[in-house]
This record gives structure tokens, sequence and C-alpha cells, in this order.
């Protein structure tokens, strides 16, 4: 089964497109996001694989990002001014895209869920995990960080990445995607390359907002740390990352895993801020087990 919709969610009533994959009868399982991406990033090989161990998939463009609603009107967001600790360009926080991901887990028919997050899709899932603790079966946070600024910093070479030029072309995007995976990627897991400019095409032609990507990359800025508030969880929770990540470093995974009672760290060598096709197989039998665990505690 495969379907994609749209539907409005949350106290901001925003309108959220996701697709479902699997069997509804499954443990449901949902994909968030990291910042700029859509739920195309989540590859679509890799979710055949979590369908395969059963579980009901769900992934969706959050809000700035995709066929989501986008917040074309508010102030344009100043990244140096909100590292500064002037806010005043900050449209939302964290918390608003977690009450965006309660709201879809409400419009579904779903009490709860086993939440997976990729990059700021891993701080999107733990702050609902803090916020809303009766809605998480399970927590999986992928190459993520607590929201300390002491852990999980961009390497000089990632920032540089990010402070380049905008890309405003189709060809430019495309290109600039394939850059990036070659500086943010896996040195141990090439990135096929045909395949980033594929999925970076697919995505363009969804929707492409420069500026949406700057409103969530303020909106992880002003959220803080997140760490007090691990400490208090008490569900299963999987976090893994890799060694050479150079976008959000390792530290990061590290402290989530630090700081979340009983959670298990998995870190994979060579591996950088993407998620490498050899390494589905791996990433989808830790999660299917967390889940299998967390559904037989239940």
């Amino acid at each position: 089964m495969s379907e994609t919709k749209a539907c409005d969610v949350g106290p901001a009533g925003i309108e959220v497109t996701y697709e479902r994959l699997g069997d509804p009868a499954g443990p449901p399982v949902l994909l968030i996001m990291g910042g700029g991406g859509q739920l195309i990033h989540w590859p679509d090989g890799f979710c055949r694989s979590l369908v395969a161990q059963g579980l009901h998939v769900i992934r969706f463009d959050n809000r700035d990002a995709g066929l989501s609603t986008h917040f074309h009107d508010a102030p344009v967001p100043d990244l140096p001014a909100v590292l500064a600790g002037d806010l005043s360009s900050v449209s939302y926080t964290l918390v608003d895209m977690a009450a965006d991901t309660v709201g879809l887990l409400d419009a579904l028919g779903l009490e709860s869920a086993h939440l997976v997050g990729a990059s700021m899709g891993g701080m999107i899932a733990q702050t609902v995990a803090v916020g809303h603790p009766g809605r998480v079966r399970s927590l999986t946070s992928m190459m993520s960080t607590t929201g300390d600024p002491e852990v999980g910093q961009p390497s000089p070479e990632a920032l540089n990445e990010i402070a380049g030029p905008p890309a405003l072309t189709r060809e430019e995007v495309v290109e600039r995607a394939v850059k990036a995976s070659r500086v943010l990627g896996s040195p141990g897991y090439p990135a096929d390359e045909e395949a980033v400019r594929e999925r970076a095409g697919r995505a363009y032609d969804r929707d492409h907002d420069e500026l949406g990507f700057l409103r969530q990359a303020v909106a992880v800025v002003a959220s803080g740390d997140r760490t007090p508030w691990l400490r208090s969880l008490d569900l299963p929770t999987l976090v893994i990352h890799g060694a050479a990540d150079r976008m959000c470093d390792v530290s990061g995974g590290r402290a989530t895993a630090a700081a979340v009672p009983g959670a298990e760290l998995v870190v994979f060598d060579g591996m950088g801020h993407d998620l490498p096709r050899a390494l589905w197989p791996e990433f989808t039998d830790a999660i299917a087990r967390l889940v299998r665990r967390a559904e037989d505690a239940i």
C-alpha cells in the first residue's frame, strides 16, 4: 500500500503532505527529515526495507519544505543575528514543528508511533518525545544532537558549504547537491552521484525555497539545549551517527545517547551526514529491533 495525501495539522492549522507505505496494521514508524529535506529524501529503498520488516512507514514534508505549508510572509531569517542572540527574525521553533508532527498523528488517527528522525528531524523527534511522551513508542535519533552548543557542531568545511551563494536555477540546485554530497557525505561509502542528481531534481520540481531552509535553521538555533529534558525520557531509544559526520559532529550523537537513560548508541566508521545505501540493511535492522522491543513492552 502507498498513498500520498495532504491534511491540516496541529495548532497552526498548516497543511502537511505525507505518504504512507506498507500495511497500516503494522507498527507505525514516522520518518522525520532534516533541514531543507523533503519526504523523498528518505530513500525509497530505505523505506521499502522498513516495510519488508513488517512496519507501516509514514514520511512527510515538514513545514517550509516540499509540498507542505511555507511561511513566505514571515520575516527574512537572519542567521548571524540569531547566533548572536537576536531572535527577532525567528518565525517558529522546534516546539512548533513537534506540534505539527503530533498533529499529523492526530490526523492519521494514531495515538502513538515510533519516531525516526534524521539531523533536524532527530531534534524534532526528541522534542516530541520530551513534550508529548505518550505519543512516542520508541525514538531513533540519526546524525543529530541535543542542542548543546558544545557538541554536534559543523566542521569549517561544512560551514563553508552552508555559507555558499544561493542556488537559483534547477541546474544550480542539482550541482550544489552533488557538491554538498562530496563535502558532507560518507567518505567510506561514496554517493551515487546520478542518484543524488535525480533526487535533487525531483526535490526542485516538487518545490524550491531557499528561505524555507533558513527559517528551519534559525528555528534549530533558537530552540536551545534539550539535554535536561532528554534525561527525563523513559522509552526505548536508538542513536545512530557517523564517525565522519562533518555537518553534525559525532559528539552530538554521543551526547544524545548519554542524555537519554538506557539509549543504545551505534556509530558507523566512514559514515558522514547522509544515508549510505550500503548501510540501509544495518539501519533498518536496528530500527526494526528497537520497534519490536518497544512493541513487546506495550
